[in-house]
């Protein structure tokens, strides 16, 4: 095994000429990078047996320091048997097995940061969407049919959690070993639960729209605070307080997506009023500039 000196030596820039010295024929080659729990950097581990190799021979292990501090180690392609990266194999463009080990920024190529840029994600995730869609590999084999299956799901289960700051905020404590519990009702701040109660209980007892939108723009407003104080927090590699704002942000979360139902609810319940105490229009008088009592009649009866 090698040991922690000795790997730290062959991450070192002047160690790498010297890798191969440290590896022995038929060695186990495992390299496993620790969590920064002070930058809350993601883990990243290979390990692979090296069987047969001639001492005289260069050892290849090809690895890749990026911005996120992780090491990824290159695959070799499942058809040729050369080198190959995440989704295809740049010398026979085959399409490649998915990595369940690689993190989501890494999949999507973006910076790994909770302020990313939205547009730029989305930007790469139709591309990739492009690339991989099963569509394109319909008269393909049955294995790259399977891959790209595989490798579209992944994609779109990277973008849906970086989409949006909440599942993000749970994804980049995860890759930095902290998990939200359930029940967390018992450690929150007794104060704070008793403002996401009156809340809740006047967006129940509410029978104004005005009123429910006035809710919604608050609650938007305090996940607005909320995203800025995790961003920060995570910057400064601030778990704990990033925990605590974490469960802040489920329950902000909750309210806004009850507040959003429940001003469809009141459209389509004043929509429906006003068809019933107005004369119905016949289709034939409706125009694009009709009312939505209008429009929901069609002459055969009220559609909505």
């Amino acid at each position: 095994m090698i040991t922690l000196y000795r790997l730290r030596f062959l991450l070192t820039s002047h160690g790498f000429k010297y890798a191969s010295k440290f590896i022995s024929n038929g060695q186990l080659l495992n390299l496993v990078l620790l969590p920064c729990f002070a930058s809350g950097k993601a883990v990243s581990s290979y390990r692979k047996d090296i069987h047969g190799v001639s001492h005289r021979k260069a050892v290849k292990v090809h690895l890749t320091l990026n911005s996120f501090s992780t090491v990824t180690v290159n695959r070799l392609c499942w058809k040729c048997g050369s080198s190959a990266e995440l989704f295809f194999c740049p010398s026979c463009n085959m399409i490649q097995p998915p990595d369940d080990k690689t993190n989501y920024f890494d999949i999507l190529k973006c910076e790994q940061t909770f302020s990313l840029d939205t547009q730029e994600l989305q930007k790469r995730y139709v591309e990739l969407q492009r690339a991989v869609h099963p569509d394109n590999f319909s008269q393909k084999s049955l294995k790259e049919q399977e891959y790209s299956e595989e490798q579209s799901a992944l994609v779109n289960k990277a973008y849906r959690t970086l989409q949006k700051p909440l599942s993000r905020a749970v994804y980049m404590l995860k890759l930095r070993g902290v998990l939200l519990e359930e029940g967390t009702d018992a450690t929150a701040d007794p104060a704070f639960l008793l403002e996401i109660m009156e809340i809740n209980e006047s967006l129940a007892e509410t029978c104004s729209q005005d009123e429910v939108s006035a809710i919604g723009r608050s609650v938007r407003e305090k996940l607005k605070d909320l995203t800025e104080r995790m961003n920060s927090s995570l910057n400064k590699g601030d778990l704990l307080t990033a925990k605590e704002l974490l469960a802040q942000m489920k329950y902000f979360t909750n309210i806004e997506e009850k507040a959003t139902v429940d001003q469809i609810q009141h459209f389509i319940r004043n929509c429906l009023n006003g068809c019933l105490t107005s004369t119905p229009q016949p289709a034939s008088r409706i125009t694009p500039q009709a009312s939505c009592r209008d429009v929901l009649w069609t002459g055969s009866g009220y559609h909505y």
